[in-house]
């Protein structure tokens, strides 16, 4: 399971750019996971959003994961699914969308992360402060990233205000992948962003 950059697309944090325009740079640029995050909007535009990117994801080899639901992340034949700590339990998702699907679970704390079940990955943080959320979780800091990847048997992913200053720091707490949205989404050019992302994370090129 090769590690590196998080790929997040979120259509909010992307203004007026097309979502699958911005897909398409960040897969040329580079990433070992591609998330689509889509807190707003119909169930049948997301639908038919996720299964152009997943499309986009599988042409380029890259796994592609649905943010929160288990039934999209099934009709749109997604490769994992990623749930946060007030969505179904992975064990209950797992009815949804079968075995072959890889399941990610957020932690905000080390309780948490410990406590995690049922899951494929562990993600961990906010490790730094992070505006992509409305109210996010306290930060937990480097260190306590640090304890989650020496302890879980699952591979980690960073999240919460990674950016390419903060990568290679992520990267040395033992992280597997960091999660990014705002950096990229801010980018003039998102396929130049995220092959620095993805090279600096330790994904392979």
């Amino acid at each position: 399971m090769g590690g590196g950059l998080y790929a997040i697309v979120d259509p909010r944090a992307l203004g007026d750019r097309d979502p699958e325009r911005f897909a398409v740079a960040v897969l040329e640029g580079g990433c070992a996971r591609l998330q689509l995050r889509a807190k707003a909007g119909s169930d049948r535009a997301l639908l038919a959003l996720a299964r152009r990117l997943g499309e986009r994801c599988r042409s380029a080899g890259v796994p592609f994961v649905v943010n929160d639901r288990p039934d999209l992340a099934r009709l749109a034949a997604a490769e994992g699914l990623h749930l946060g700590q007030d969505d179904v339990s992975p064990t209950d998702a797992r009815q949804v969308v079968g075995d072959a699907v890889e399941i990610g679970l957020s932690t905000h704390s080390l309780e948490q992360a410990r406590a995690a079940e049922g899951c494929d990955l562990l993600a961990f943080g906010p490790v730094f402060a992070t505006s992509s959320k409305a109210d996010p979780d306290p930060v937990v800091g480097l260190d306590a990233l640090a304890t989650v990847c020496r302890e879980s048997a699952r591979p980690v992913i960073a999240i919460g205000g990674l950016d390419l200053a903060r990568a290679r720091a992520v990267r040395d707490a033992g992280a597997a992948y960091g999660a990014v949205i705002g950096a990229l989404a801010a980018a003039d050019d998102p396929r130049a962003a995220a092959a620095a992302l993805h090279a600096a994370l330790g994904g392979a090129a």
